[in-house]
């Protein structure tokens, strides 16, 4: 399997869809997986999914996206869980708290 043809970008529905996308393109140029171990981990995340009893229609794929690139992050030691957890609840700590239209921004060493 080879990595996906970037001439001709997907349209994404949300901006963390594009952001994860090209965090894993970025992280599978740099080396820190092959695009076989990214297609695997996410066919993984996706049969979890429906082994669990959760249909589902496609709308859920960049969750399984970003579920199946955390764990490919903290399996390669590149992030500790904590670490993820810790940003996660800062971004939404900040979405929470950003006006609607503003963007949601981190403070300094947040998360």
């Amino acid at each position: 399997m080879t990595a996906p043809d970037l001439a001709d970008p997907p349209v994404f529905a949300e901006p963390w869809q594009a952001e994860a996308f090209a965090l894993t393109v970025h992280l599978h140029a740099a080396g820190a997986f092959s695009w076989t171990e990214w297609a695997d981990a996410l066919s993984r995340e996706i049969e979890a999914t429906e082994a669990d009893g959760l249909p589902d229609d496609g709308g859920r794929y960049y969750e399984h996206w970003l579920a199946a690139l955390e764990r490919l992050v903290t399996a390669r030691g590149l992030a500790a869980p904590q670490a993820l957890a810790a940003r996660k609840h800062a971004w939404a700590k900040a979405y929470r708290h950003t006006p609607h239209g503003q963007p949601v921004t981190l403070a300094a060493g947040a998360g």
